[in-house]
């Protein structure tokens, strides 16, 4: 699927800023399941520097800085992305029980790495507390595969906690959500992330975007129109995984995604933005400015599908 993004973020100052830098994770990602085909940022006022680096999960940051007195900052990133439909892979690890990945990331001495090792630690804002773990028992039960207790997890998020926009906001802590029992797609995001990690498993936060307006006869997704948030839970292959474990890499594993929000697995109408711990590693768009003591925020996304060539 061909599908053209974009996201526009405007901040209106009261009072005037002074100066300003800002960091953004805009850029889509290329991997196996999407690859971009083109991106571009329109920010106003022009910038006085600009800079793309790489973090240390591989997203791209773009640094800008404003050395001009403002108003307004508008920031407009607009991309052209192919996605696919990822093979379905829980198939090769059935065989794998969660309390088998529990073990392979203790610690033991001499013990080979997994670069996946640092998603089982606390994060600041997935915290590690024994409700998180509370939560995740019933899905976690004796000798379940992984992927398959992760599905029961994302269900069970999805049907006990309410979509709600008005019950949380970007600072709001996962504990507070998982209490209320309701939040938004960042709040599902978090909880199953830190529910996966109180268990001992690897658990990262996914950011991106929903195909805005989906084909006839398909259902409209929450979190279209918006940013959009989902986990990934990593998941070692199985020793008899085949082919599979050379296609994935030296770590002889795959990172599997859940939608909570919308109790399903990313597919084709998902686009990948960037991968973190949690929110704080991939928001959007954050940074420092003299002056503005208030502002009002406005973030439009759309995505949509283009065409395909030929």
């Amino acid at each position: 699927m061909l599908l053209h993004l974009v996201h526009e973020t405007r901040y209106a100052y009261s009072p005037t800023v002074e100066s300003a830098h800002h960091v953004l994770h805009l850029k889509p990602a290329s991997h196996a399941g999407q690859q971009l085909l083109s991106h571009q940022l329109t920010i106003s006022p022009q910038p006085a520097q600009m800079h793309e680096l790489p973090d240390v999960y591989g997203n791209t940051r773009t640094f800008f800085s404003l050395h001009t007195p403002h108003e307004e900052l508008t920031v407009v990133a607009e991309s052209v992305v192919s996605t696919l439909a990822v093979p379905e892979a829980s198939h090769a690890l059935a065989g794998l029980a969660w309390e088998q990945v529990r073990e392979q990331f203790r610690y033991q001495a001499g013990g080979a790495y997994d670069s996946a090792c640092e998603f089982v630690f606390a994060s600041p804002y997935v915290p590690r507390d024994e409700a998180f773990a509370e939560f995740a028992r019933p899905s976690f039960s004796p000798g379940r595969p992984l992927p398959e207790a992760a599905q029961h997890l994302m269900a069970r998020i999805h049907s006990e906690m309410a979509y709600d926009s008005d019950s949380t906001d970007v600072g709001t802590p996962a504990l507070d959500a998982l209490q209320l029992r309701k939040g938004v797609c960042q709040d599902f995001a978090h909880i199953m992330v830190a529910c996966c990690r109180s268990m001992g498993v690897p658990a990262r936060y996914v950011s991106g975007y929903l195909l805005t307006n989906p084909p006839p006869g398909q259902p409209r997704l929450i979190g279209s129109d918006a940013s959009h948030a989902w986990a990934s839970v990593y998941c070692p292959l199985a020793s008899d995984a085949g082919g599979m474990r050379l296609a994935i890499g030296q770590n002889a594993g795959v990172w599997l995604d859940f939608d909570p929000t919308n109790n399903r697995a990313p597919g084709e109408d998902y686009v990948t933005l960037a991968t973190g711990r949690d929110f704080l590693d991939v928001s959007p768009m954050r940074g420092v400015i003299r002056g503005g003591a208030r502002h009002v925020l406005d973030v439009a996304v759309t995505v949509t599908p283009l065409p395909e060539p030929g």
